[in-house]
């Protein structure tokens, strides 16, 4: 028998229970069905579900989301320290709030909208599909270890991202003049003439500059995650190497001197410089418009 439907009473009047056995042969109930059309049509439902191999035990969805979400924060683990740190803020500061509490089995799809719209009233796109992603991420673990049959956060209306800013290029002028009154003149030329990210330029060593063919070896890239300095491979873990003019290779000569294979070329050697974030900001954007010779 694939279960059975027995009626009982209530102050609010009669209810139906609906007895079953799990697929690992364990009974189970679920009760408060107005009519006994209701449990039929349950018991039908469970029925074929479980010759389907598509059940999915109630006892397993009620977990909440901050249940699962250190399950899932510790599967992106593999990515870089600068990748994982914008996902654990964005649970803690724009999820969490509102989802942390939550029975996995009673988030619907309008609300998942609902909390995207409400976000998007006063946060960038980028940070709402950033925390919609987290959210989606954490309920499609849920759906493959059999805990929901679908996602509810999949479907739904995301805002768009606007398109990149313009860029404006300094003229060689220009880009002179900035290193001129900067505090790191150098790290301008350098960043300027060779177009590394900053944390590819603060990670060079002294054995990363071929200053016969005037060019960077670029296999490294230091990035700061909170007070703590990383050292990972470039984005896309891929190496190369950039060209770099005469003067640039003058003022590189003198920050190798006296220094070692493996010091840092920029700094003390030993220590990753950390300028103010301000002055990042502008020494990145000081591209030259023109090839390097």
């Amino acid at each position: 028998m694939a279960g059975s439907i027995t009626p009982y009473d209530t102050t609010a009047g009669k209810r139906y229970r609906v007895r079953y056995r799990k697929p690992d042969k364990s009974q189970t109930d679920k009760r408060g069905f107005r009519t006994k059309r209701e449990a039929e049509l349950f018991l039908a439902s469970v029925t074929v579900s479980k010759a389907l191999g598509d059940y999915i035990d109630p006892a397993l969805s009620r977990v909440t989301v901050g249940d699962l979400a250190p399950r899932w924060l510790a599967s992106k683990k593999f990515l870089k320290p600068s990748s994982v740190r914008p996902l654990e803020t964005a649970w803690m500061v724009h999820v969490a709030s509102t989802w942390e509490h939550r029975e996995i089995s009673s988030i619907v799809p309008s609300e998942v909208q609902a909390w995207v719209g409400e976000l998007s009233s006063r946060r960038s796109p980028t940070v709402v599909i950033r925390a919609h992603g987290i959210l989606a991420g954490i309920l499609d673990t849920a759906v493959a270890d059999r805990r929901l049959p679908r996602n509810p956060a999949r479907g739904v209306s995301l805002p768009r991202k606007t398109g990149k800013a313009q860029r404006a290029y300094l003229t060689h002028d220009q880009v002179h003049t900035l290193a001129a009154t900067s505090a790191y003149p150098s790290i301008v030329l350098c960043l300027a003439y060779t177009g590394l990210r900053w944390g590819e330029l603060t990670a060079l060593r002294v054995r990363h500059v071929n200053a016969l063919r005037r060019r960077l070896h670029v296999e490294e890239n230091a990035v700061k995650v909170g007070p703590v300095i990383h050292v990972g491979t470039p984005k896309g873990h891929e190496k190369r190497s950039v060209p770099y003019p005469p003067f640039v290779g003058l003022r590189l000569a003198e920050l190798c001197t006296g220094k070692g294979p493996s010091a840092l070329v920029f700094g003390d050697g030993s220590t990753h410089i950390n300028p103010p974030r301000q002055h990042q900001r502008m020494v990145r954007r000081s591209g030259a418009p023109l090839s390097v010779p």
